[in-house]
């Protein structure tokens, strides 16, 4: 009898040990794939059981959280949704979270260990923290001048602090209204597939996620390798460049929409924006200089995160010297997001260096405790020093009397650079008129913004759609309210009047080189011939 009680108590041992095996092995070994499973409702319901952390904008939230009564109780809600919807994206019960809702959704759902109280905490009790809020660099009066600037168009504007990186401005246009994504349930998904749907793209960050050719802004760039690699040493002097410009190695000619570029300097290619002259700079530079120029400044990088992650940029590394021809001027295969282009103007306004863009200035607990602060991170030297000044003075001619006249504010110095990318067979292509500048008032010691504007309008005909035109007046409606905010900072007066003064008494003069095209064609500085040409 007792040989029998042994065995089965030698039985149960055994067993008793399985078992601990077992829930070892659940609870240690396959604890994060059952936590991952789409079938496991417990995440999801402790993940909405608490309203999510708020992302704030100029020290007031810009999102929220409303009690449903369902099962997953709170549904995330957005104060001024559209406007702000390329900065916080959505927090989808549904369909997961994008741009800072994802970037720091550990934070803004309290599951981040740096909100528990002790080290540890949260995994010893099983719990979650109240959910951190997120404090934005976006300034609102900015945001809101962007968001009006384009007005529905499809387009985009990014605007920079040049000297820290922070990023004050970032729309995306058309937008959405992130909080119909928010729930369960058809209306949930009847959202969904409108906007996933809509030829619009309105879910597309076209400020982050969107690349574009951008034309002769670009010229910045080439105009930096010129000079930083000794191909060009007096800005006023001759280039040597012939017009019309038969791209090398091939029987096809470069077009120029402003006149008197033959033989011009590089200030005057600048100002006018010279197709002939930059292209050849581009062809003189060579292969490797140009590849080396345009990573200064940040294209070709696949790591940026700013924190949401950012499109590559793009400059091709192998071509032939009519494509590196055509890709000085910001064709061919060249493509940039608005954001990097903004990087550009910053470079210049920052006398060479390019700061680390960053769009969270802070994380903080529930209660305002800072749990991490962003720092200061410089990215990359773009170009000398003594380049960055030179390009200063030719950006800011160009708006004095160049193709970016629409750009000046009174009270400021702007620099700025327009372009006109036309694309596609023949030409066919939607045009995108784009912007860039930097602006710096009268009275400070550096320029308070820089700023990339590009508007798509594929209904415009190309005589009506333009850098100068269409594009830079939404740059300076941003950077008059950018130069407000940094005079109050300083408590300096800001710019001077809303618009540039209208002369009342002269007839209008006409913006373009003597014997020169009207201002809206005189800015379109790209090639008309963008498919590939022969090698």
């Amino acid at each position: 009898m007792i040989r029998y009680i042994r065995r089965a108590a030698a039985l149960c041992l055994i067993l008793f040990v399985a078992l601990l095996v077992n829930a070892a092995r659940v609870m240690l070994v396959e604890a994060g794939e059952l936590d991952a499973n789409p079938a496991n409702r417990r995440t999801a319901i402790a993940r909405w059981s608490e309203p999510r952390g708020e992302i704030v904008v100029d020290g007031k939230p810009v999102t929220g959280s409303r009690d449903s009564g369902q099962q997953l109780r709170w549904e995330r809600t957005y104060r001024r949704g559209p406007l702000y919807a390329p900065v916080t994206g959505y927090a989808s019960q549904t369909y997961g979270t994008t741009m800072v809702e994802h970037a720091e959704d550990a934070l803004l759902s309290g599951a981040d260990p740096m909100l528990a109280p002790l080290p540890l905490w949260n995994d010893l009790t099983r719990g979650r923290s109240p959910g951190g809020d997120v404090v934005t660099t976006i300034r609102a009066p900015m945001q809101e001048a962007a968001y009006r600037g384009l007005d529905g168009k499809r387009g985009a504007v990014v605007a920079l602090e040049p000297s820290s990186g922070r990023i004050l401005a970032l729309v995306s246009s058309p937008s959405y209204e992130p909080g119909v994504l928010s729930g369960t349930g058809a209306d949930v998904k009847d959202a969904w597939t409108r906007l996933t749907a809509s030829p619009n793209q309105p879910m597309l960050n076209r400020a982050l996620r969107q690349t574009y050719p951008p034309g002769s802004t670009f010229k910045i760039v080439t105009a930096a390798a010129a000079l930083d690699a000794g191909v060009v040493r007096d800005v006023d002097a001759p280039t040597d460049t012939p017009d019309p410009f038969v791209l090398p190695g091939t029987r096809q000619v470069l077009p120029n929409e402003a006149r008197g570029c033959e033989d011009a300097s590089l200030a005057y290619a600048l100002q006018w924006s010279c197709n002939t002259v930059m292209a050849g700079l581009g062809v003189d530079v060579g292969l490797e200089g140009m590849v080396e120029a345009a990573e200064r400044f940040g294209f070709d990088d696949t790591t940026l995160r700013v924190p949401s992650w950012v499109a590559r940029s793009n400059f091709d590394r192998d071509m032939s010297p009519d494509q590196l021809a055509l890709s000085s001027i910001g064709q061919f295969n060249t493509t940039a997001t608005p954001l990097q282009m903004a990087m550009v103007a910053a470079a210049v306004a920052n006398t060479g260096e390019v700061a680390q863009p960053y769009l969270v200035d802070r994380t903080t607990t529930d209660g305002g405790t800072t749990v991490d602060r962003t720092p200061r991170r410089s990215y990359r030297q773009a170009m000398n020093p003594s380049t960055a000044l030179q390009l200063q003075r030719l950006m800011l001619k160009a708006v004095e009397e160049g193709t970016g006249t629409n750009a000046a504010i009174p009270g400021a110095r702007v620099g700025g650079k327009t372009g006109t990318a036309q694309h596609g067979l023949g030409n066919t292509g939607t045009p995108y008129a784009w912007f860039i500048a930097w602006a710096q008032a009268e009275d400070s010691a550096r320029p308070a913004v820089a700023v990339a504007v590009v508007v798509e309008d594929a209904e415009a005909s190309r005589t009506d759609i333009s850098g100068g035109g269409s594009a830079a007046p939404i740059a300076r409606d941003v950077m008059r309210e950018a130069l407000r905010l940094d005079a109050e900072s300083r408590g300096a007066p800001g710019p001077r009047g809303e618009r540039p003064p209208k002369a009342k008494a002269k007839a209008p003069r006409p913006v373009g080189p003597p014997g020169g095209r009207p201002a809206a064609e005189a800015e379109k500085a790209t090639a008309t011939a963008t498919a590939r040409p022969g090698r």
